[in-house]
């Protein structure tokens, strides 16, 4: 199967918020950044900035001077933060795995999904805007590497696609530069090699770059080629903890999904209790057979860690989203906003209590004797009503 790699980069991002927030300071130099009398550095610099020559990490003090009617904005990362947390739904919610790399910046594979590497990029490029009034870059390839180096080539608020194959024709013209590896000191001995482009480091002899850089040349000749095969991988918030299942086949069984459910919940649970955490929302991620993905939550009255409470509350949330008849191709539970597990317990109610005690006793049993060695009466009745189905449709016969 040929992979499918997209890489998104949205544009000068902090600015872009920025610019949401006070609409007038569109189209104007400005950087977010620390006050130039406190030593402060620029975290991002709005595209007419740049055209003075302003960068991020750069001074802002040494930005002032290169243009003294710059506007200089204060950093407000918890509200970047916010709008990355939008943004990183967004791409969970259509690609089957999504690595994010920076607040900015995500690797998406996408090499099973149904709709070309192309539209499923435009597609999103328009959806962040839409919902979000973000621009972003996109570059789309059969690797990590090229895909991201196509999205800086097409920067600002771009799009590039290198079909398979095409890899070392495309990298042949670009600096040296924009190869991963090629930092200042290595960008100065390949320009004593008389390497400027790509193409250039892709001519010179193995033995040629061996000498000059030991095991890393090697590795920067096949770069040069466009060859990478390092996975996307996909990436968790810190804050949260999952647990998802991939069909071999679809599935629109009602108890099947139900059983997922409470595994799930199970799994999380005790998850959550041998790390001392609890949690505020329950999520619940749905996959259809065309690789529509629905993600929804639910706020919990206090943070929880009992499988009760969250197998209760993601099987609501897949009530209301699913519907029977409907196929289902992954499924998945998530317990997040972590925290310490502190309750407000009312007057004279041990039931908590004792819901705790009894669920540290199942977690210590499974630890011991496997997953399988305590379960529910109810979902052993589950199972007892599945396999009763099954036979009388098999006395029943096809007709």
């Amino acid at each position: 199967m040929t992979r499918l790699i997209l890489h998104v980069d949205l544009d000068s991002f902090f600015c872009s918020v920025e610019e949401i927030l006070d609409p007038s300071l569109r189209g104007k130099a400005f950087v977010v950044a620390g006050q130039p009398g406190q030593r402060g550095v620029v975290a991002s610099a709005s595209y007419p900035a740049r055209r003075f020559g302003i960068q991020s990490a750069m001074p802002t003090a040494r930005a002032v001077r290169l243009h003294p009617d710059l506007v200089v904005v204060p950093p407000r990362h918890s509200t970047y933060g916010d709008y990355s947390s939008k943004v990183m739904s967004l791409l969970r919610e259509a690609a089957p795995v999504v690595e994010q790399v920076s607040v900015d910046e995500a690797f998406l594979d996408a090499s099973d999904h149904p709709s070309g590497g192309r539209d499923l990029a435009l597609s999103l490029q328009a959806e962040i805007h839409r919902q979000l009034d973000l621009p972003s870059s996109w570059g789309v390839a059969s690797n990590r590497l090229v895909a991201k180096i196509a999205t800086n080539v097409g920067k600002p608020n771009g799009l590039v696609v290198v079909p398979t194959g095409e890899e070392a024709a495309f990298l042949a013209p670009l600096p040296v530069a924009m190869l991963w590896g090629v930092g200042p000191k290595t960008q100065a001995r390949l320009q004593e090699l008389r390497v400027r482009t790509v193409g250039d480091l892709a001519a010179v002899p193995e033995r040629v770059l061996r000498g000059a850089f030991g095991p890393h040349g090697p590795e920067l000749a096949s770069r040069a080629l466009g060859h990478d095969d390092t996975p996307i991988l996909e990436s968790q918030d810190p804050r949260s903890i999952s647990s998802e299942r991939t069909f071999a086949r679809d599935f629109d069984d009602r108890e099947i999904l139900r059983s997922e459910v409470r595994r799930m919940a199970e799994e999380l649970g005790q998850r959550a209790r041998e790390d001392g955490w609890a949690g505020w929302t329950v999520r619940l991620k749905l996959r259809w057979p065309d690789f529509r993905t629905h993600t929804r939550q639910a706020r919990l009255d206090q943070p929880s860690d009992q499988d009760g409470e969250i197998f209760d509350a993601a099987w609501s949330l897949l009530e209301k989203e699913w519907a029977p008849g409907h196929p289902v191709r992954l499924i998945g539970v998530g317990l997040a906003d972590l925290g310490l597990p502190t309750r407000q317990l009312e007057m004279f109610d041990q039931s908590w209590q004792q819901d705790q005690g009894l669920l540290r006793a199942v977690d210590e049993i499974r630890r011991r004797f496997g997953d399988q060695a305590v379960r529910r009466a109810s979902e052993l009745a589950e199972d007892r009503g599945r396999r009763a189905a099954k036979s009388r449709r098999t006395e029943e016969g096809p007709g």
